[in-house]
């Protein structure tokens, strides 16, 4: 068990997460509760905005997981069209998963399955016109729903946290167990 320096008072307004983190004091005083400070959070923020994204690209009648496959395609740019593997893999999830993905935009008009020019097996996966016209209405909308969270800390503040993130990122990233 990771030994403990003693915490430090929240500069700003206390949390949920302060408060879990009190009773683990109390409850084992050597305990080092750094981490849980800030996963916890992190936790906490993405489950927060994940659901106020959920709200915004429902608006626009798709899910975070349609968003993803219409946003991996746009991102693609022109003719906005990718392999199915290539989505999974970019996505990072299975093949399957992307094919039950793949059907439901399809069916919805926002995608559809071309084949592939050279390779008679192949398909591509490739916005439609109304595709298109949603993902970019969808992404001004996700990006407006989380705005207000960088408006409020400001530019350096954003930059800041942004930073720091990144930072996790490469350490997580970097040091795989």
């Amino acid at each position: 068990m990771a030994t403990t320096t003693p915490a430090a008072k929240p500069t700003g307004r206390p949390d949920d997460v302060d408060v879990i983190v009190d009773q683990w004091a109390r409850e084992m005083p050597d305990l080092d509760t750094r981490s849980m400070e800030i996963f916890g959070r992190i936790y906490r923020l993405a489950g927060l905005m994940g659901d106020r994204l959920e709200r915004a690209y429902g608006k626009h009648g798709i899910s975070r997981a349609e968003f993803d496959v219409l946003a991996t395609l746009r991102r693609a740019g022109a003719p906005h069209r990718l392999a199915p593997t290539d989505l999974a893999r970019s996505m990072m999830i299975t093949t399957g998963g992307m094919t039950g993905r793949l059907d439901r935009l399809v069916r919805a008009g926002l995608v559809e399955r071309v084949p592939h020019p050279t390779d008679k097996r192949g398909v591509f996966a490739q916005l439609t016109e109304a595709g298109l016209d949603v993902i970019d209405s969808a992404v001004v909308a996700g990006v407006d729903a989380q705005s207000f969270v960088a408006d409020q800390l400001g530019d350096a503040g954003s930059r800041e946290l942004a930073d720091h993130l990144r930072e996790v990122l490469h350490v997580l990233e970097t040091r795989r167990s």
